[in-house]
């Protein structure tokens, strides 16, 4: 594990962290917020680090005693909630591992910290339990949420925590990380930073998963043939990908990317920028075929066959309706 330099982005909220750190004005209730795979975890878990390290510096210096006890999550002065039902957060686990403890002076540290993971999961009765603490803490007790939707949280909380919002990170960032960390190819990486949208976790879960690689030969077989097909054979395509329902998104974001390759390459003329970079003779093609009307229609297509599927909207007249401004356009 490497320290806040191992962190792809997020500089703003990591030099706001270390600057606490340094003036010794750190909060004793942070909300850490970003959507599944932007790093809050990672974020929670370096500060609480660097907070009990005994070098006492802005950067944990994984030496001592009390970060190799937070390394293999053995450090007792480093809680994290757990709970026992997957969707919420009770009171009673709210109230045994964090109200009923926090009189409890730390075990060896200088501060006692709480990290409650999907924070957006508390229960309102929990919430309330916790203001309590949240408003009167003891001097070392820290607590840390981390949501991926703050809104949830009662305005009570929010008022009364330090609120840092995870922004994406560049894609030229995370296909660095990608490319130079994980030792994913050139071609790959610009994929999966362009498909991943700023967030490292989805990245890393692209880059890795066979199953996104066979997604992504589909989507693009599917986007090749689009002309060659008849509606029926399209229709069977569309039979195929509701088997995998879950992955309709995935499929949607891939096809919108490269629409996006084609209406650039249509206005440019210049592959560097392309994400689907091998498959310029396609993407030429294309350009070739559609105006430039045509392929704003096609992604604005896209996007209105999520907000169906999303609405809950019958599925294969959704994606059939999309195939169609595909083909006409």
């Amino acid at each position: 594990m490497l320290g806040f330099d191992g962190v792809v982005g997020h500089e703003e909220i990591i030099s706001h962290l270390q600057n606490a750190i340094r003036l010794e004005k750190v909060s004793h209730a942070y909300i850490i917020s970003g959507e599944r795979g932007t790093g809050k975890k990672l974020l929670a878990s370096l500060f609480a680090m660097t907070l009990q390290c005994e070098e006492h510096g802005i950067e944990p210096c994984m030496k001592c005693a009390s970060c190799k006890k937070a390394m293999s999550k053995n450090n007792p002065d480093i809680i994290n909630i757990t709970h026992e039902k997957p969707n919420s957060i009770g009171i009673e686990e709210i109230r045994g591992q964090l109200i009923d403890d926090v009189g409890i002076r730390p075990y060896s540290s200088p501060y006692k910290i709480y990290i409650i993971n999907e924070a957006q999961k508390l229960t309102l009765q929990a919430q309330n339990a916790l203001l309590k603490t949240i408003e009167e803490p003891p001097a070392y007790a820290i607590i840390l949420l981390l949501t991926d939707n703050p809104d949830i949280l009662l305005p009570t909380i929010t008022s009364r925590c330090v609120t840092l919002g995870l922004k994406p990170v560049a894609d030229n960032m995370v296909k660095t990380y990608l490319m130079d960390r994980m030792h994913i190819p050139d071609y790959q990486a610009e994929v999966d930073a362009s498909f991943a949208q700023g967030n490292i976790g989805k990245a890393e879960r692209a880059a890795t998963s066979a199953e996104f690689a066979e997604l992504t030969q589909n989507a693009l077989r599917i986007l090749k043939n689009s002309k060659e097909m008849q509606v029926y054979e399209l229709i069977d395509a569309i039979k195929d990908m509701s088997q995998e329902k879950q992955n309709i998104y995935d499929y949607l974001d891939l096809f919108a990317m490269w629409f996006r390759d084609v209406l650039l390459f249509k206005a440019t003329r210049e592959v560097d920028s392309l994400v689907f970079k091998q498959e310029i003779n396609y993407i030429k093609e294309r350009a070739q075929m559609s105006s430039y009307e045509g392929l704003e229609q096609i992604i604005d297509g896209i996007q209105t066959a999520e907000k169906r599927l999303r609405a809950n909207v019958n599925f294969d007249l959704t994606m059939e309706l999309l195939f169609l401004t595909i083909r006409e356009n």
